[in-house]
């Protein structure tokens, strides 16, 4: 342990890194309205502010492997924080979109690199039996990031202007990477200078970048739209040629072999499972809040930060308590609690109380904080220390594949089951129905002689208010099928936590029969 607390003050300065890298990726949310007023452009073109940034970073983090044993982790860190904060300079102080956009694409250079690095950092600084508490420490940037993101910049942009969400990440970038540049050292304990892989960088770059981009249009668009279509095929092409070579190459730019790793496979699909599931909440919940029932942003970002200060406050204690019991405990008890929370946002109505959102949510992120980082370090652990590099390169590509996966899904879930349940209110909506006819005319007609209007002003009146109130009902009972998945999903992870096992204890096993094996070399010799 003399290790760990020898390395305390750069285990700060990487997780303040990683948080402001994600901290950043989900501040602008909030911000697209009054972009779209300030540079006058439409919705479709300032989302490219958060498609592009997405996708550099989808595209960077494959080859994260490669970047680390061709510069090292100090040079590659001190690197990404100079674009990170350089992006920040830029999009505070951009007079156009498309500077703007630039400056976003120059951010996502450098957090596109940080989560994977800061990975492999971390898992060299703490040898495997103390590896939960470290992972931990790094998951408590991670996890709670990206759910204060929101309130945060609901916050600032309510009493601020916008333009201070980047140039505060400017000073908070400048210090990370000067204390940086004095206590971060190369971690690797053999550098490699390997060639690089042109054919290897382009098939991932397409192959994930299309990827990603059709899972995002997906979301917006249909499954069947051609670009949807199209993008998608052509990704899963180049992926799986990308893969191809790679199998193929002597020294790979993203090594696939840490698939042979039962407890690393087994971690990355567990761990997409869960990712996609989480998303259904900080997906779902807002639209719920925002659309449904009338709150603000800010009230509805309210809603997740005490989830986020609890899966903060739990993610080092859960790396600890991984040290002392292992992961199946901590991923059952954790899979048990988000299944069951999961399954209490099924009954989702117009009057349910914010208190109530609130707990349950309070809840789930209590049971998502006892299993994420301990399931990603299970199988991390399991890797010998030359492929760390490959396993989180491996393990975060599938998280943000997982992640926009999620968010498409549970779009396309909400839209056809909602527009499922308005078809339903329409059929029972019949004028033909003598029983609904005369509920209908009898309250146009109660319509009309109260406000003073024609019958038939007044049947129209009563047709949008009903309409209106239909899609409202109907837009609930969408968000309640959504989150049924959601909770199919939670319970295939949680069966899945059962055949979790202990690695380190593996190790151990395999270090003792090494050392009978050597005591008993001299007697067959004797013999």
């Amino acid at each position: 342990m003399g290790r760990v607390y020898k390395h305390l003050p750069l285990i700060i300065v990487l997780m303040m890194g990683v948080f402001l890298a994600l901290l950043n990726q989900t501040l602008l949310n909030v911000a697209i309205p009054h972009l779209i007023h300030e540079f006058h452009v439409t919705a479709s073109t300032a989302q490219w502010l958060l498609t592009g940034y997405m996708l550099v970073n989808g595209i960077l983090i494959p080859l994260t492997a490669y970047l680390v044993d061709r510069f090292g982790t100090r040079q590659l860190f001190l690197a990404s924080m100079i674009f990170f904060t350089a992006g920040s300079l830029v999009c505070g102080i951009a007079p156009s979109f498309s500077v703007m956009l630039t400056g976003r694409l120059v951010q996502a250079m450098g957090a596109g690199i940080l989560m994977p690095l800061v990975m492999v950092i971390t898992l060299y600084i703490f040898p495997p039996e103390a590896r939960g508490k470290g992972m931990g420490i790094f998951g408590l940037g991670m996890i709670f990031a990206p759910a204060v993101g929101p309130t945060l910049a609901g916050w600032v942009i309510e009493n601020y202007d916008w333009r201070i969400l980047f140039h505060a990440m400017v000073p908070l970038g400048v210090i990370v990477t000067i204390v940086a540049f004095f206590l971060l050292k190369n971690t690797l304990q053999k550098e490699t200078k390997p060639a690089f892989d042109f054919w290897g960088a382009i098939t991932s770059s397409l192959g994930v970048g299309l990827l990603l981009y059709g899972l995002s249009e997906a979301g917006n668009k249909e499954w069947s739209d051609p670009v949807v279509v199209a993008a998608l095929s052509l990704g899963v092409f180049f992926i799986s040629l990308f893969v191809v070579l790679q199998h193929r190459s002597r020294n790979p730019m993203l090594n696939f072999d840490v698939f042979k790793y039962d407890m690393f496979t087994l971690s990355c699909i567990i761990n997409v499972i869960v990712t996609v599931a989480m998303f259904s909440g900080m997906f779902l919940l807002p639209i719920y809040l925002q659309n449904l029932r009338g709150f603000t942003a800010f009230e509805s970002g309210l809603l997740l930060m005490p989830g986020a200060i609890i899966m903060g406050i739990m993610s080092p204690v859960s790396g600890i308590l991984f040290d002392k019991v292992g992961p199946r405990p901590l991923a059952t008890a954790g899979l048990l609690i988000t299944t069951i929370t999961t399954y209490e946002f099924t009954h989702l109505t117009l009057e349910t109380s914010y208190a109530y959102i609130l707990m349950i949510y309070m809840i789930r992120s209590f049971g998502m904080s006892l299993m994420m980082m301990p399931i990603m370090t299970a199988g991390l652990n399991q890797l010998p220390s030359e492929m760390n590099s490959h396993g989180t390169a491996m393990a975060n590509t599938t998280r943000q594949i997982a992640g926009s996966l999620g968010i498409s899904v549970f779009t396309t879930i909400f839209a056809m089951r909602a527009q499922y349940h308005l078809g339903k209110f329409s059929e029972q909506a019949n004028l033909m129905d003598p029983a609904y006819s005369d509920h209908f005319h009898a309250y146009s007609g109660f319509f009309a002689q109260s406000l003073g209007l024609p019958q038939e002003h007044a049947q129209g009146l009563l047709t949008d208010a009903l309409y209106g109130q239909a899609s409202q009902y109907a837009s609930v009972m969408g968000i309640n099928d959504a989150f049924v998945w959601a909770t199919l999903f939670a319970f295939v992870g949680l069966v899945l936590s059962f055949f979790m096992r202990d690695v380190r204890k593996d190790n151990i096993l395999s270090r003792s029969l090494a050392k009978k094996r050597k005591k008993l070399e001299p007697i067959k010799g004797e013999i």
